[in-house]
């Protein structure tokens, strides 16, 4: 039991993600074969293409390539919010299959880091407490297994971590990262977008180029809701790419 934090993969992406968005989006204009429009584009003309398509707003041909994602170290909390996106495939850890009694660790968020030793102390205290909370209920529902596990666990927190798998396609990403790398966010979804575009962006500049909040490519989108940090927003997230782009040098 204890504190964890934000761990991001990319397990697995659609090979080349490019070359297969542009030949689905030539395909509709060309009496070509699939084999001659594949080999008719190197890596500069597949970069130009995406580009003009995504400038064009052709969004439907980016869904062909998809991305698979390893994430752990994130809280039940941020389980509701991700789950609200509708083109996503998720395999997420059970509690119901996966007892914790030997201890469930946890996100604590930065505004209580922020108050210092004595809140982050007191809010693992909180913790540990319903860590008994659960392993009580679990003892006086049998011990063990998922008719003990399944109904023990609903006094576990929103802290409680969780792990997940997560597929999605390159447009839904593109979306995803539009509203969660917005300032506008919850500080844990917007941490984990920045992290899932980083690793895109390294698979795929062509395409994730353009990822980021609204604001990166065009207009902010929340209206009288917005932070009004548009050159920040921009400022950081290039720096953020770069910088971890150099640093894979």
């Amino acid at each position: 039991m204890g504190q964890t934090g934000l761990k991001v993969s990319l397990l697995s992406y659609t090979p080349i993600p490019d070359e297969i968005i542009a030949m689905a989006a030539k395909l509709c204009y060309s009496d070509s074969s699939i084999e001659e429009l594949k080999r008719s584009m190197n890596e500069e003309k597949r970069a130009a293409f995406v580009k003009k398509l995504i400038e064009l707003g052709h969004f439907s041909p980016i869904e062909h390539a998809s991305f698979t994602f390893g994430i752990e170290g994130v809280s039940r909390a941020l389980l509701a919010q991700i789950t609200r996106h509708r083109l996503v495939s998720f395999s997420v850890q059970s509690q119901r299959y996966v007892n914790k009694s030997t201890g469930f660790n946890y996100v604590i968020p930065p505004s209580i880091t922020r108050l210092g030793d004595e809140a982050v102390n007191r809010y693992k205290e909180q913790m540990q407490i319903m860590q008994g909370w659960y392993n009580e209920w679990v003892e006086e529902l049998g011990g063990s297994g998922e008719a003990a596990n399944q109904d023990a666990r609903f006094v576990l927190p929103n802290a409680c971590e969780t792990k997940m798998v997560m597929t999605m396609n390159a447009r839904e990403l593109l979306h995803f990262f539009k509203l969660r790398c917005c300032n506008r966010a919850q500080w844990e979804i917007r941490a984990l977008a920045y992290e899932m575009l980083r690793l895109c962006n390294q698979a795929c500049p062509s395409v994730f180029s353009y990822g980021g909040a609204a604001c990166v490519t065009g207009a902010c989108s929340e209206g009288k809701m917005s932070c009004h940090k548009q050159a920040e927003v921009r400022t950081f997230t290039k720096n953020y790419l770069e910088r971890n782009y150099e640093s894979k040098q």
